[in-house]
Parts: structure tokens; C-alpha cells; sequence
């Protein structure tokens, strides 16, 4: 190599390098995610970025389950200064798109084949008017059922596939002094419960009328009575300190052998493997009866806000693309106990119960049955949710009769709309 062109070599370097940092750019993201595995999941997105020569601002809003987060996400979007990603899910991304907020990710999305690694019933949630705004980073399957096979050993008890074994199983478990069903008597976490019931009864096109479309005639129907009759089933076989207690501690008392079961979403695998207990052999986890063709599920995303800085809009992008990227994909959902949303990812690092959720995924995103969870703020607006939440959980603590109540939710639901 001659002097002259080892001269263009470093020339044609330095500039490189200088657009590269010309370009690199800061990301703000607000999320929620700041407890234990959840922090450390991000971390991992953090660090990619900033691999890429771009600086992660971190914006976590702690408490209400994101609601904290969305009152601040509001606050600093109505100022005219919104940060450049937040941890958004379901409905709100189209309301969000409807205030022309959010900035157009289509050539992201193209240049990374999302269209092909997406099932559709994911993808259309993250478009806006058919472009994409918004960004998945994982699926949170809903309609786990978690159980201690030592206590159904001991109790002579079939772990239940349908809801009539249920109750078999559910009072022989009683009898033989253990509490069947680990519960905590919250709002969502008796909604969770009851969509649940709802797809596994009714089945996907039911559930999809009821509670996705929040049609009053499905709501109002001999399937929905029979769903929440089930509800109240399920509730005689709680314990009396239900009402009020956290999830955690529910599933704290199947890890324990107090209980048999939790219906409870893949978030539980946690708390077991925090116990230090291996699936498949302390713990089981299956499909709430009647459920093994549907996955329920519940997406984290980002939705990516219309920023003017040049350098900041290309970390946004680096962003969104490093999100459905496998590496990233991989080591987020182990960490988180989800699974990679991105269609044919490697199981390799994933446990069983994992495996299961992959299968399911696959599976329901090729059959029709991949549907939003309504408890988990994926399938209805805030106030159709509010609506629905407020008849069920009255429902479940009262004597309301299943019928009044199936009127009373098609009733709630067209007054909210």
C-alpha cells in the first residue's frame, strides 16, 4: 500500500467515524420497568443501544401497574415535549396515533421483515392507520395454571383438563386439608381469572364478540352465564384470606404446599424460580382447563413518538430495530419469564414452561385463537375495561346471580362506549 493510499484510507476513516458520531443520538424512554428481573431486562436493551454509540436516558415511572407512567407520559405530551419512546400497550397505541403524535417506523419494519416475523394478530396492534408506530417486545401468555403436584398426590386428585374435573379434583383436594385454588381477591386478578373461563367455554370466536368486540349480545348470553357460574365455582374453592392479597403471595402458597392451583399468567414462573424450584418437577404449569388451543396473551411494546432532532430520530430507529433483533429477544424474555415475540426464535435458553408458551404462540397465530387479554389492558378502551371490571368484581363478591350479572355487563359496556 503506497503512501497516498494509506492517506485515503485514513481520510476515508476519519470520516466514517465522524458521521457515525455525528449521528449517534440520545433516546429519553419512559417505562415502568423497575423491580428485579424487569430492570435487568431493559438493561439489556440499554446496553445494546449504547454498543451502537447511543445514549439511553432512562425515564422509569415506578407504581400502578403503568398507570403512574401514563399520567406522567400524558403531562409531558400535552407540553409539547414527549420523551422519544414509552412503554405503551393495546388500545392506547391507536389513541395515541390518533392524536398524530407518533412518528411513521414502516422502513424499520420493512427493512427487518416484521410483516413475516409477527403473527398479524400482533403486528396489526402496533400499526396506526396501517403503518407502524409501535414496537413488541415480548408476549406474557395469560391462561396458565400453576400447579403443586405434590399436594394433588397427596389429596388422591386429577390435575383438571376441564372445568367439570375441576370440581372433582377441587373437592377432593379440600377434603384431604389443602386449599384448592390460591387466590387474591383484586380486581384484575379476578378478571384474569374470568377471561380465562370466558375463551374456554366459549371459545375463540365467543370470546373475541365478548370481550374484544365488547358485543352486548355475547356479554348478555346463556355462554357468558355459564362462564360466570364458573367464576363463582372457582371461588368456593378459595381460602378466606383472599380478598385483598397480592398475586405473588397466591402463588407463594402453591410453592409452599398450601394450595394445589393458581390460574395466574406466565409472570408466576418468577416467583417459583426465585424458590429455587425446576418446572416439571416441583411445579406444573398447564393450561386453565378447557384453554390448550388459545393463548390469551398480553404484549409489552414502545411506541416511538415524532421527534425533530435529526440524531435523536436515528436512535430511535436503532432502537425499534434492536428490539425484534433474536439477541435482544433471547436474553430479554429469559430474564423477564416471557416469551420472544419474533416468530421462530431458538428454544435453546428457554425452560420448559417456556416451551409450552412457544408451542401455544405458534400454534394460535396459525389457528385464530392468538387474542388480546381484556384484564390486562390488550383488547378494549380503559373505560370499556372499567366497565367490565367493575361487574365482575361485584359480581364475584356478592350474591348477584350469574344471569343479572351477564345482563349488567352488556348494560356497563354500552354505557361506557
Amino acid at each position: 500500500m503506497n503512501q497516498l493510499t494509506k492517506q485515503m484510507v485514513i481520510l476515508l476513516a476519519a470520516i466514517g467515524l465522524t458521521t457515525g458520531y455525528a449521528l449517534a443520538g440520545e433516546v429519553e424512554v419512559l417505562h415502568w420497568w423497575t423491580s428485579g428481573g424487569e430492570a435487568k431486562a431493559v438493561g439489556v436493551l440499554k446496553e445494546m443501544l449504547e454498543k451502537e454509540g447511543h445514549t439511553w436516558k432512562d425515564f422509569a415511572v415506578a407504581g400502578g401497574a403503568g398507570q403512574n407512567a401514563m399520567t406522567v407520559l400524558r403531562s409531558r405530551a400535552v407540553s409539547g415535549n414527549p420523551p422519544t419512546a414509552a412503554q405503551v400497550k393495546g388500545p392506547q397505541i391507536q389513541q395515541w396515533g390518533d392524536e398524530g403524535l407518533l412518528t411513521n417506523l414502516d422502513d424499520v419494519a420493512q427493512a427487518n421483515h416484521w410483516d413475516k416475523l409477527l403473527p398479524k394478530a400482533i403486528a396489526d396492534g402496533m400499526k396506526h392507520e396501517g403503518h407502524y408506530v409501535a414496537v413488541p417486545v415480548n408476549v406474557h401468555k395469560i391462561n396458565w395454571m400453576w400447579i403443586n403436584p405434590e399436594v394433588f398426590r397427596k389429596s388422591g386428585a386429577k390435575i383438571p383438563t376441564t372445568w367439570d374435573e375441576f370440581e372433582v379434583s377441587a373437592k377432593k383436594i379440600q377434603k384431604a386439608g389443602f386449599i384448592p385454588v390460591a387466590f387474591g381477591g383484586q380486581p384484575w386478578q379476578e378478571a384474569t381469572v374470568f377471561e380465562s373461563i370466558v375463551i374456554g367455554v366459549g371459545g375463540a370466536e365467543f370470546y373475541k364478540k365478548a370481550l374484544v368486540q365488547a358485543d352486548p349480545s355475547a356479554l348478555n348470553s346463556p355462554t357468558m352465564v355459564n362462564a360466570l357460574d364458573i367464576l363463582k365455582t372457582v371461588k368456593k374453592y378459595t381460602d378466606k384470606g383472599a380478598p385483598g392479597r397480592d398475586w405473588n403471595l397466591a402463588t407463594s402458597m402453591v410453592i409452599t404446599g398450601k394450595a394445589a392451583m393458581q390460574f395466574m399468567g406466565d409472570w408466576a414462573k418468577g416467583e417459583f424460580a426465585k424458590a429455587g424450584k425446576m418446572p416439571g418437577v416441583d411445579f406444573v404449569c398447564l393450561p386453565v382447563p378447557q384453554t390448550s388451543d388459545s393463548f390469551l396473551f398480553n404484549v409489552d411494546s414502545f411506541i416511538m413518538f415524532d421527534i425533530k432532532d435529526r440524531s435523536a430520530r436515528t436512535a430511535q430507529k436503532a432502537m425499534s430495530r434492536l428490539i425484534m433483533e433474536p439477541e435482544f429477544q433471547e436474553i430479554f424474555n429469559v430474564y423477564k419469564g416471557s416469551i420472544p415475540v419474533r416468530l421462530g426464535m431458538s428454544r435453546r435458553k428457554f425452560d420448559n414452561c417456556a416451551h409450552g408458551s412457544l408451542d401455544s404462540f405458534a400454534a394460535s397465530a396459525a389457528n385464530g385463537s392468538l387474542l388480546p387479554s381484556m384484564a390486562h389492558e390488550m383488547a378494549v378502551s380503559p373505560a370499556v375495561r372499567g366497565a367490565m371490571f367493575d361487574v365482575v368484581t361485584n359480581f364475584y363478591n356478592s350474591s348477584t346471580s350469574s344471569r343479572k350479572a351477564a345482563k349488567q355487563l352488556a348494560d356497563a359496556v354500552r354505557s361506557a362506549k
